[in-house]
């Protein structure tokens, strides 16, 4: 980290979904931290992990086959459309978090990553030399977070950074 003019000079990272959670912690932090983020020289870097391509698809058989289930690879054509699909809907979610750091005069990048969202940002952390990452907080139950696990939960005990999550008020 640089310090400049008295002022520490951090990289963060905001990722973001296509929840309105993350566009909340991304309008949070722009509001709390706007002075401080003026003064970067670094630009504000807005995250997103779109989903890998599909691998198989699995289905269940006719009734006649109770409980066999086949697996059918996508064609490479399936698997291209539905990648190219989830490219521009995390570009368009990407522009949307853009427009929302211009409006309040600040300078943003947008990264876009494939793969599984926990990796994902924690890799992106490391690689970019982020200082801070901002999260939203889903707000899933204690149940839902034990079988699907929770990405803000990971990213506080795997980020080499601090992490900071950002709770939607009820």
């Amino acid at each position: 980290m640089a310090v400049e003019n008295g002022s520490s000079d951090k990289k963060v990272m905001v990722a973001i979904d296509e929840n309105e959670t993350s566009y909340h912690a991304l309008v949070w932090y722009l509001q709390n931290f706007q002075e401080s983020i003026l003064k970067s020289s670094h630009p504000l870097i807005l995250f997103m992990v779109q989903p890998p391509p599909p691998s198989n698809n699995t289905f269940a058989a006719s009734l006649g086959s109770a409980r066999m289930f086949c697996n059918v690879s996508p064609t490479p054509d399936y698997a291209n459309a539905v990648q190219e699909r989830n490219r521009l809907i995390s570009s368009g979610i990407l522009e949307k978090a853009k427009s929302i750091c211009t409006s309040h005069g600040v300078n943003a990048e947008t990264q876009l990553a494939v793969g599984d969202a926990k990796k994902a940002i924690c890799d992106a952390v490391q690689k970019l030399n982020v200082d801070l990452l901002v999260l939203g907080d889903h707000g899933d139950g204690k149940l839902k977070r034990v079988f699907l696990g929770s990405v803000s939960n990971h990213c506080v005990f795997n980020a080499k950074c601090p992490v900071l999550v950002v709770k939607k008020p009820e």
